[in-house]
C-alpha cells in the first residue's frame, strides 16, 4: 500500500496520483501545485491523502511540490481571462486560411509558456501556416491538437436530455463502451433520437446498470412470450425487470383480461430450461389434458388412420367384383375384359365389320377412303372448276 493525494487537471477529467510530501496537509477542492512530465502545473485535491494498491499506481510516482499560494491562484485567473481572446484570434485566422476546422477550447500552460487550442475535423488538416500566424501573434508556443466529438462535448459542456449534467463532464472520469445490446437490455426504444446524447453517440448512461440488466433479462420471460399463470396460458405484454414483474394478456370465452404476476409465480421457458413455477405447469399441463379428452374424442391422426381403413376396404370390394365376372366371362367362353364396361356403339361397330368381312366387302378403312375422295371432288365442283382439266375421273372414263 502507498499513501497518494488524488487530484485533477480539469472538471470532470481523471483524477491522478502524487505523492505527498509530507509537510503539509491537504484539503478537497483546494488547490495544489504539481511536478508532471510538462513542467510545473496546478491541479484541485479531489482526495487527500490515502493509501492505494501498487498495481493502481503509475510509475514513476511524481511529488506535490506545494499547497498553491495567492501569487498561484492570480496566475491561473489570469490565464483564464486571456482564454476569450485567444479564441477570437485563432477563430480569425482559421477564416483567413480557409481552413476546414471548428475550434473547441483553448488553454494556456499555468506558466504561460505556450497555449494548446483543441479542435475538431471530419478529415486531415495541414494547419503548418496556421501555427506560424498564431505563434507571431502570441508570442509563445502553438500546440494543435484533433479530438472527437465526445472529447468537445466533455470540453464545453451542456445539459443531457434527462436534464443534468452531461455524464462525462460531471461524473465520468473515463468514457466506456456502449452498445445497443444494453438498450436491449434494458427494453428501451431503439429510436435514436431517444438514446443519443448531445454529441450524436449512445448516451454513456446506459452503461451504468448495464450489468444489473444483463442478468435480470435472463430470469423474465421474452415479450409476446407464451407462459403459465395461475389463471390459465397467457401472452407476456410487458415485464418490468427492476420489480421482477411481467403483465399477461389472458384470452378465456372469448373475454380477454391483464394480470401481473410475479415472475416465481408463473411458469415459462428460456431456451430450454423451465423456468418459473414448476408445479403450476404440471397441474395446468394435467387440467388442459382432461379438457382435450372430453372436448375431443377423436384426435385427428387415428381419423387419418380410419380414413385410410375405410379406402382399403373399398378397395378390396373393388377387386373382389373385378375377379367374379372374369371367372364368369372365362366358364362362358368369353373375353376378360377386366372392369371396363362394354359400350354397346362399339359392339355393333365389331358386328358389321365382321359381316363385311364374311360377306366380301370392303374393309372400314377402303369406305373411309372412298368418303374422302367424294368429298374432294365434291369441294372442286363447288369451286366451278372441270374435273377433266385436273385430270380427275369424267362421267366418259
Amino acid at each position: 500500500m502507498i499513501k497518494v493525494v488524488s487530484v485533477k487537471f480539469k472538471n470532470g477529467g481523471k483524477p491522478y496520483y502524487f505523492a505527498p510530501n509530507g509537510k503539509e496537509t491537504y484539503e478537497k477542492g483546494k488547490g495544489v501545485i504539481v511536478e508532471t512530465a510538462k513542467g510545473l502545473e496546478y491541479a484541485t485535491v479531489v482526495q487527500p491523502e490515502c493509501e492505494v494498491e501498487d498495481s493502481e499506481i503509475v510509475a514513476p510516482l511524481k511529488p506535490v511540490v506545494r499547497i498553491a499560494t495567492q501569487r498561484d491562484e492570480e496566475q491561473v485567473r489570469r490565464n483564464a481571462e486571456k482564454r476569450d481572446g485567444a479564441m477570437l484570434t485563432a477563430k480569425e485566422k482559421i477564416a483567413a486560411r480557409g481552413l476546414e476546422m471548428k475550434l473547441v477550447d483553448c488553454e494556456f500552460a499555468f506558466d504561460g509558456s505556450k497555449v494548446v487550442f483543441y479542435f475538431t475535423s471530419e478529415s486531415r488538416v495541414d494547419f503548418r501556416e496556421l501555427i506560424k500566424d498564431l505563434s507571431s501573434t502570441f508570442h509563445m508556443r502553438i500546440e494543435l491538437r484533433q479530438i472527437n466529438i465526445r472529447d468537445e462535448i466533455k470540453l464545453t459542456g451542456g445539459l443531457a436530455p434527462c436534464g443534468r449534467e452531461c455524464c462525462c463532464l460531471g461524473c465520468m472520469s473515463e468514457p466506456k463502451k456502449v452498445s445497443v445490446k444494453m438498450a436491449k437490455n434494458q427494453g428501451l426504444s431503439l429510436n435514436p433520437s431517444k438514446i443519443s446524447g448531445l454529441c450524436g453517440r449512445l448516451m454513456c448512461c446506459l452503461s451504468y446498470e448495464d450489468e444489473y440488466y444483463s442478468e435480470a433479462c435472463k430470469k423474465v420471460p421474452k415479450l409476446g412470450g407464451t407462459v403459465d399463470t395461475p389463471n390459465g396460458k397467457g401472452t407476456v405484454v410487458n415485464v418490468n425487470m427492476l420489480k421482477m414483474q411481467v403483465k399477461v394478456k389472458i384470452e378465456q370465452n372469448d373475454a380477454v383480461s391483464y394480470h401481473d404476476f410475479g415472475v416465481d409465480e408463473i411458469r415459462f421457458m428460456r431456451g430450454n430450461v423451465v423456468m418459473g413455477n414448476e408445479n403450476l405447469g404440471e397441474e395446468s399441463d394435467e387440467k388442459s389434458e382432461e379438457k382435450t379428452e372430453s372436448v375431443q374424442p377423436q384426435p385427428a391422426q387415428e381419423r387419418r388412420n380410419e380414413q385410410k381403413r375405410e379406402h382399403g376396404n373399398n378397395e378390396n370390394r373393388r377387386e373382389g367384383k373385378r375377379d367374379k365376372n372374369n371367372r364368369n366371362r372365362n366358364l362362358s367362353g368369353g373375353k376378360p375384359q377386366g372392369n371396363r364396361p362394354q359400350i354397346s356403339g362399339e359392339g355393333n361397330r365389331n358386328n358389321n365389320n365382321n359381316n363385311r368381312n364374311e360377306n366380301g366387302g370392303a374393309p372400314e378403312k377402303k369406305n373411309k377412303d372412298k368418303f374422302k375422295n367424294k368429298k374432294r371432288h365434291g369441294d372442286k365442283k363447288h369451286n366451278g372448276q372441270n374435273p377433266a382439266q385436273n385430270g380427275g375421273p369424267t362421267s366418259e372414263q
